[in-house]
């Protein structure tokens, strides 16, 4: 008698997708969860130094920085050197950086372990690698994918910032780096004999692109045939819509994030309703940012993204009202909407990106993306702060962001190109 086979056994392209999707989830869980727990050391190293809240934060600022600008050059290696080479050097970097991190003395060498090399190696395991992976394998479902792949950065603050929290508590900072540092270590064996070739692949049966003679020019699918590099995408429209969507998306949100707990104190909330607020923001983006990716794929990208734009506006008129009024009812609306919206650019833009810029330069270009996406959040930082100096206030911060908001929202209606592909029924053939 033949064998019976299981229902509940996937078949092997399928369970080749389901790892991808693992693999880029689980090394963005590991990448973004290892650099959070820097808000756990700061105050002990802090305290052992003597530096003020300006220098310490400024290392962060620097990881901030070179995990955007290192993006390009990730973009550019992975397309190059493939991602075992990529993961591999992400992972021996970012784990090497950290375990060295618990026996620096000097600020430099925080600067550059935490800051400039921490950055590089968090790049090189996040999103730049994980969409050229994730629109090999999910043709119909890439925003959804894209979506679980992205909640893979909150769980890792999840569930890193406390480990390093009881580490640093039992044993001290120090030791918490290098047990931290030492155990990504210790995964490069498990990197190495990862199926990278098969992952690089996609699935065996997947179809060759029409030749762009053969459709109809200037339409979506002629540009699915094209052989894009980064070079030529950044001579399109299409290109400089989806930079601006990130943009302006990071400097509103960063004008909020940096400074909301601070903001929350300022007008007479306790330090711990302060806190409880911005830790529920994170466990609701968690949710949502998978979320959005599935509404992605059945309502289409100009829905979704009015959505969440309109939810992050609402979310920071908000926080505006509360300058006026404190009031609870005010600040679970502001936790409500902007939980809901944080991170919701992030699948949008990735899946649009893979629809106008498929194929082997997609790495590199999402990369140039990304860069724009951190030089936003850092310009939101810094001026969020420099309005706060200015008008001894928030609000004009407050009303700064949401013009960015606006600006950031803009495309989804004004870029032919972003509209040729943002339906959700758009199904380009892939090389």
């Amino acid at each position: 008698m033949p064998e019976s086979r299981s229902p509940f056994r996937l078949a092997p392209h399928l369970r080749m997708a389901a790892m991808a999707l693992l693999v880029c989830f689980a090394f963005n869980m590991v990448g973004r969860g290892l650099a959070d727990t820097y808000m756990v050391f700061l105050l002990p190293i802090g305290s052992e130094f003597g530096w003020n809240r300006s220098q310490l934060s400024s290392v962060y600022s620097v990881y901030l920085l070179s995990a955007g600008l290192s993006a390009p050059l990730v973009g550019a290696l992975y397309q190059r050197w493939g991602p075992r080479n990529m993961y591999t050097f992400g992972t021996a970097l970012l784990g090497s950086a950290y375990f060295a991190a618990g026996s620096l003395t000097q600020y430099w060498q925080f600067v550059l372990c935490i800051g400039l090399l921490g950055g590089i190696g968090v790049c090189s395991l996040g999103m730049v690698p994980a969409v050229t992976i994730i629109n090999q394998w999910f043709r119909n479902k890439t925003s959804t994918a894209i979506g679980i792949a992205y909640a893979g950065f909150g769980c890792g603050t999840l569930l890193m910032v406390p480990l390093a929290q009881y580490l640093s508590h039992l044993f001290g900072w120090r030791v918490a780096y290098q047990v931290l540092g030492g155990g990504l270590l210790a995964l490069l064996p498990v990197v190495l004999v990862l199926p990278w070739r098969r992952l690089r692949e996609g699935p065996a049966e997947q179809a060759k692109p029409p030749a762009p003679k053969d459709l109809p020019s200037g339409s979506a699918h002629a540009d699915a045939g094209r052989r894009w590099t980064l070079g030529s995408a950044a001579r399109t429209t299409g290109f400089w819509s989806l930079a601006q969507v990130f943009y302006f998306s990071s400097v509103a949100m960063y004008m909020v994030i940096v400074q909301a707990v601070a903001y929350l104190v300022d007008i007479g909330f306790p330090p711990q309703q302060a806190a409880g607020a911005f830790g529920f923001l994170g466990m609701l983006s968690v949710a949502c940012v998978t979320l959005t990716g599935v509404l992605c794929d059945r309502f289409g990208f100009r829905r979704t993204a009015a959505a969440s734009f309109v939810c992050t506006f609402l979310g920071i008129a908000f926080l505006l009202a509360l300058s006026y009024v404190q009031s609870y009812w005010l600040l679970m609306g502001f936790v409500a909407t902007f939980g809901i919206s944080q991170g919701a650019r992030g699948p949008i833009v990735s899946s649009l990106c893979g629809r106008l810029f498929p194929g082997a330069g997609l790495s590199a270009i999402y990369g140039a993306l990304y860069a724009c996406m951190s030089l936003g959040a850092a310009t939101g930082a810094l001026l969020a702060g420099a309005l706060h100096d200015l008008s001894d206030g928030y609000r004009a911060s407050f009303l700064v962001a949401m013009v960015n908001i606006v600006i950031a929202a803009l495309p989804f209606w004004t870029s032919a190109a972003i509209d040729r592909v943002q339906g959700p029924d758009y199904a380009p053939a892939r090389a």
